[in-house]
């Protein structure tokens, strides 16, 4: 990263793999006089939440954004919260609107915050670690399709080298959408990221994704 860069943001679990991203690179990317925000949306979808860094307020410069939407599935509400460097956050409410969330929103928020539903959300976090195992062991499965390691609700795939359009286009006229990989800065058009789904959907998936691989195989 630039040494003079004011602002480094990471994503926790990191995109677009889903791997853990602050542990290992907090230290570099921290420097006097820099904000190092750390968004960590899909956080709650990690059981323990081992790189989280919500509970270091006491860090300089650290900004932590964190989501009710995910796990909720309250995306339209668009709720969620700031923690870290109380200066930062004053300075971030400063210009803030006086009415910045809806009553809906605020009532979700209360609602996601409750005992009862941070339980049911460490449950829920759990339930999907062992979905996503089980839908990256039978990916894994398909002859010439790689998962890479990670730890978020979703897995990142490689394809063989110079098939990824016809793969992609077969798979999308099973009726299956696949976020494309070249994307993301460092990847390229064999690379695809599929969300954690049902087993039913899953079923589909890896039917999908053999049938198009057989096919450009040939």
């Amino acid at each position: 990263m630039p040494p003079a860069a004011d602002l480094v943001v990471i994503r926790q679990p990191d995109e677009p793999d889903g791997g853990a991203a602050p542990g290992r690179r907090r230290p570099r990317a921290r420097a006097p006089g820099r904000v190092l925000l750390v968004d960590e949306a899909f956080a709650d979808a990690v059981p323990g939440e081992a790189e989280s860094l919500a509970d270091a307020a006491d860090v300089p410069g650290l900004l932590v954004f964190r989501s009710l939407t995910k796990t909720w599935a309250l995306a339209g509400l668009r709720a969620g919260y700031a923690l870290g460097d109380p200066e930062l956050l004053a300075r971030l409410a400063a210009p803030r609107p006086p009415w910045p969330v809806s009553t809906l929103a605020l009532e979700a928020v209360i609602g996601c915050s409750t005992p009862a539903a941070v339980e049911e959300s460490r449950r829920a976090a759990e339930r999907l670690a062992a979905a996503r195992a089980e839908q990256a062991e039978r990916l894994a499965g398909v002859p010439g399709l790689r998962v890479l390691p990670g730890t978020a609700p979703y897995l990142l795939l490689r394809l063989p080298d110079g098939c990824g359009e016809r793969v992609r286009a077969a798979v999308r006229a099973a009726g299956i959408a696949v976020r494309r990989g070249d994307t993301f800065p460092g990847l390229g058009p064999d690379h695809v990221r599929v969300a954690v789904r049902p087993a039913a959907q899953v079923d589909r998936l890896v039917a999908a994704f053999s049938e198009a691989l057989a096919a450009v195989a040939a």
